[in-house]
């Protein structure tokens, strides 16, 4: 891959998206991960405003400590960005008083987790509306295309995508090129959605290099018997998950009338 100029049109996408759109900048969740601060470093190498959000919903504390330093990074390199922090978590124990009390479940502590996400994107979209901004979507190719690795209406629901045609060892690339902190570049991925430190390998199964692997495997028309050991594993978690989360990857179905009902 050519990073930095990956890097220009990922850049001059962003900027001739907005100036068209007649829109004036970007808004981004800054959660602390790789995905974040490389779409926010892009969306401020527009030129444009950019504002970075932080929205902690019980966070754990080396998630806030990263997205903060890399916040501060990017203010001191571009004066066009800002940032504000929205302490969640008293909604989020309000949403969760509101509706009836269920019995601690796998079920309920999905439902809870993709809640975060949720309320994470209606704060994300306020804030475009006061400013006129676009949203700007975290998600890379392998959880937005592989495995449907994101929240519906959740960190799905963004304006545009800036990032989801690169694999996620092209995103670390990317942050590389562009000095994202070291202790981003580092730290393992996770979504955060769950108030521990499970990483999002923990939940999929397979680490990102592996799911790349199977995309791939995919993309060539293989399947489960052309592998063994590890390697059918893998596949078979991706295959799964692609097959579970196709909801997530492709339009809203709509019931067509058929004319003669009409």
């Amino acid at each position: 891959m050519q990073t930095e100029k990956v890097i220009d049109h990922i850049t001059n996408w962003l900027k001739e998206y907005a100036t068209k759109a007649n829109i004036d900048g970007f808004v981004v969740g800054v959660s602390g991960g790789i995905d974040s601060a490389v779409t926010s470093s892009l969306c401020a190498r527009t030129g444009l405003k950019t504002l970075c959000v932080e929205m902690p919903i019980h966070q754990a504390q080396s998630q806030v400590t990263r997205a903060q330093e890399h916040i501060a990074q990017l203010k001191e390199r571009y004066s066009n960005v800002s940032d504000v922090n929205v302490d969640l978590t008293p909604v989020f124990e309000q949403v969760k008083s509101a509706v009836p009390e269920v019995e601690a479940n796998a079920q309920l502590d999905l439902s809870l987790a993709n809640t975060r996400a949720r309320l994470r994107m209606t704060t994300l979209y306020y804030f475009a509306g006061l400013h006129k901004y676009l949203v700007a979507g975290t998600g890379n190719k392998v959880e937005d295309f592989g495995v449907g690795f994101y929240t519906k209406y959740g960190d799905g629901g963004v304006d545009l995508s800036p990032i989801a045609d690169l694999m996620k060892s092209e995103v670390y690339a990317l942050g590389k090129a562009l000095e994202v902190p070291h202790s981003i570049q580092i730290a393992a991925p996770t979504d955060g959605l769950f108030g521990d430190s499970r990483s999002d390998e923990d939940q999929i199964g397979a680490s990102y290099d592996e799911l790349e692997w199977a995309m791939r495997m995919k993309d060539d028309d293989k399947n489960i018997d052309d592998f063994e050991g590890r390697e059918q594993e893998v596949f078979r978690i991706f295959i799964r998950l692609n097959t579970v989360n196709q909801h997530k990857m492709n339009p809203i179905p709509v019931c067509n009338i058929p004319v003669n009902l009409l």
